[in-house]
């Protein structure tokens, strides 16, 4: 993520604007754009008319409402789990 070069190293942002906020979440701006819609992300804020910035505690907080990802992971075998075998397929997560 960018920053801004006034700032100090040690000190991180308080407001993102919405790559950045995508970004931070690991999804693409259209992703995070419906889940401001749908609530599952909060509303920017507005320091100015026209600027949109995402405050980064109100999405940590809300990141960590997200549901995690349902289904029993088979332990019988370590073969049943692709992330063992170092095949990463998408279909794990369909």
């Amino acid at each position: 993520m960018k920053r801004a070069s006034t700032l100090p190293d040690n000190l991180e942002p308080f407001g993102v604007n919405r790559e950045q906020a995508a970004a931070l979440i690991g999804v693409g701006t259209t992703t995070f754009d419906v889940m401001v819609v749908d609530g599952r992300m909060p509303q920017p804020r507005m320091p100015s008319r026209e600027r949109y910035v995402w405050d980064v505690e109100e999405m940590r907080q809300a990141f960590r409402r997200l549901p995690h990802r349902h289904g029993a992971v088979d332990t019988k075998t370590s073969n049943s789990n692709p992330w063992d075998r170092g095949t990463q397929s998408h279909r794990v997560f369909q």
